[in-house]
């Protein structure tokens, strides 16, 4: 049986939560309170020495950890990773885009904006930059989308749930997505796909 350490309101723990329930893939799930410091414990960081979730705990003990190289874990043999050399090369590239382009700044802000009680001054200079960016991503990502309904190979798949994870609680961090149509049609897709689970979220 597998185990998920993960922190509900999590967009990259939702992603693998998502990719579970859609794959039918039977696990136990143990939450870890991220803003009580439960992934700084000795026990947790001997499970992943970066602290952080998601990570899975495998039948045979083993650990591993980044939410997008658990989800190539568990969508290996099933219709959500492409079996074209092409397709599985584009989804990368859009779950890198995910990671460096995308979370770190609408992740970011609907952190600091959402949970936070406050900000710091740094924050605060920071934020405006952060949104540009996210913005930024957001774009990338329409534009994509005004020609495809879904970002790989025509069908629904892993850079979808990828790119899902925090766009669709994006307003969570103060990003109006009015002038998105076609990322409003592609969550609308997303949500109505087979096996489809809510992210458990601070309202």
């Amino acid at each position: 049986m597998l185990t998920l350490y993960d922190y509900m309101d999590s967009g990259n723990g939702y992603k693998v939560r998502l990719l579970l329930a859609q794959t039918g893939t039977p696990y136990t799930l143990v939450e870890r309170d991220i803003l009580k410091g439960e992934t700084r414990t000795a026990d947790f960081l001997a499970r992943n020495p970066n602290g952080r979730i998601p990570t899975l705990q495998l039948a045979d003990g083993k650990h591993l950890a980044e939410s997008n190289a658990i989800m190539w874990y568990l969508a290996e043999g099933t219709p959500f990773a492409p079996a074209d050399r092409l397709a599985r090369a584009q989804t990368l590239q859009w779950m890198f885009f995910e990671q460096y382009s995308h979370e770190p700044y609408i992740a970011v802000a609907r952190f600091w904006k959402h949970y936070l009680p406050s900000l710091t001054k740094l924050q605060e200079m920071e934020l405006p930059e952060r949104m540009k960016k996210g913005y930024a991503a957001l774009d990338v990502m329409e534009r994509h989308l005004a020609a495809n309904e879904w970002f790989v190979g025509g069908r629904y798949g892993l850079a979808d749930i990828s790119l899902y994870g925090y766009t669709h609680v994006a307003h969570e961090g103060g990003f109006d997505l009015a002038n998105h149509p076609h990322i409003n049609g592609w969550l609308k897709r997303v949500a109505g796909q087979p096996g489809h689970v809510t992210i458990a979220h601070k309202s």
